[in-house]
This record gives structure tokens, C-alpha cells and sequence, in this order.
């Protein structure tokens, strides 16, 4: 009953965020603030961990292919589809779970701690949209760090597969161009924009609506990082099954 209840309270949320813009506001230099903190922040991350996973993944193929029959140009082909289809879109938006929607639930929560909230509520501010809609807006750029997860992916599969001497460099391209399905890539968009909407909002429900002092900030950004990440695992399953079965 307590999970229905905060779901009905999400979804109010949503209204509000979407309604009444505040007055006065500069919403381009929020926005911009927003982009900064929430997508360029995060690049660096992301692509320490795309190019080393995409070396891991061509490794492990290499290792795998122990029939001397089997093609080497399946090791490009493994770590193209494994990248392409779930790790960037998927694994990625789960480890910005706990980078930007912690900062989100922290920050907003702090905000909630110290009454800032309080006083945009007392100056007629529509307080929700003028925290979360920036943030909504600014994950639209999102797909942008997927598409350079994916291209840095691959490339550190090449790396590991040229350099360890697990297949030459034609045969990894080959790898990488043999049936491709463009629509692969256009699933992998479609499931990041998804994300990017969970990503902005989910951490910022519990940073909005929580309760308490310091200590519960910690708390509201751990629960935030679980739920944010049990929605993007189940939306996964659902959009895998509309737009791949």
C-alpha cells in the first residue's frame, strides 16, 4: 500500500512539474547549468568505463572462440552487439543511477533540509518545475553519452583484440560491419531516452518528498539509487520485448 501511495505521488509530481513555469526565471542559464553538472560531468566516467569494458568483452569473445573453425571476425561482432544492445544503454544508465541520481537526490534533498524549498513555495515559485523540469530537459542530451559509450566500447574492444594478438584489425572491422541492423541502434536510443526521463525523475521524487535532517539526505540518495535502477532493469525487459520480439 506505501509503494502505491509514493507512485500516486510520482505521477502528481509529473503534473506539476509539467505546469506552470516560474516567473522571472532564467531558464537558460539554469538549463545550462543543468547540462553541465548532469551530462559533461559525467562524461569522463562513463568513457573510463566504456573503452575498459569493451576491451573486457572482446577478451572474454577471444577467449571463448576456442574452435579453430570459428571465425575471428566474431569477436568484433560479439563486442558490437554486446555494446550496442545492452551495455551502453543499459549498464551505463544504471552507473549514472548512483552518479547523477544520487547528485540529483542530494541536491534537491539539501535544498528540502535547509528550507530553500519552503521559500520558493512562500515566493510563489511552482517549486517542482522550476528544480525538475531543467533537469528533465537537460538528460534529453543523454543519448549523446550513449552514442559515445558505444563508439569508445568498440574501440577499446580493438585495442584489446589488435593489441593482445586475439585477431588483426581487418578482422575485427569485419567484425564490426557484418549484419549490422541499423534498428539496433535506433532500440538502443529509444531505451536511452526512456532512461534519461527515470534518471531525472525518480531521484528527484525522493529527493523532493523526503523527510527529515543530514542524515536522511544519505538515505533518500541510496533508496533513489535502488528504485531508479529496479525501473530502468524492468523497463528494459518491457521495451527489449516491444521492439525486438
Amino acid at each position: 500500500m506505501k509503494h502505491i501511495t509514493k507512485i500516486g505521488a510520482y505521477f502528481i509530481m509529473l503534473r506539476k512539474v509539467f505546469s506552470r513555469p516560474p516567473r522571472g526565471c532564467d531558464f537558460k542559464e539554469v538549463l545550462m547549468k543543468e547540462v553541465d553538472d548532469l551530462i559533461l560531468g559525467s562524461l569522463g566516467i562513463v568513457s573510463f568505463i566504456s573503452f575498459f569494458v569493451g576491451g573486457v568483452v572482446s577478451i572474454q569473445t577471444a577467449l571463448n572462440l576456442t574452435n579453430p573453425l570459428l571465425p575471428k571476425f566474431l569477436i568484433g561482432f560479439a563486442t558490437r552487439q554486446s555494446i550496442i544492445l545492452e551495455f551502453s544503454p543499459t549498464f551505463i544508465s544504471i552507473i549514472m543511477a548512483g552518479r547523477v541520481g544520487s547528485f540529483i537526490t542530494s541536491s534537491i534533498g539539501t535544498m528540502r533540509v535547509t528550507e530553500q524549498i519552503d521559500a520558493l513555495e512562500v515566493m510563489g515559485v511552482n517549486s517542482l518545475n522550476y528544480l525538475i523540469f531543467p533537469k528533465i530537459i537537460a538528460m534529453m542530451l543523454y543519448p549523446f553519452i550513449i552514442a559515445i559509450s558505444m563508439f569508445l566500447g568498440i574501440i577499446g574492444g580493438w585495442v584489446a583484440a589488435v593489441m593482445g594478438g586475439f585477431a588483426t584489425s581487418s578482422d575485427y572491422t569485419q567484425g564490426i560491419q557484418v549484419e549490422f541492423i541499423q534498428f539496433h541502434v535506433i532500440y538502443a536510443f529509444i531505451k536511452t531516452l526512456v532512461f534519461a526521463f527515470v534518471l531525472a525523475t525518480i531521484p528527484a521524487f525522493h529527493g523532493y518528498y523526503m523527510q527529515g535532517g543530514a542524515l536522511e539526505v544519505g538515505k533518500a540518495s541510496t533508496t533513489s539509487f535502488v528504485w531508479t535502477s529496479v525501473v530502468i532493469i524492468v523497463l528494459n525487459y518491457i521495451i527489449t520485448q516491444l521492439l525486438l520480439s
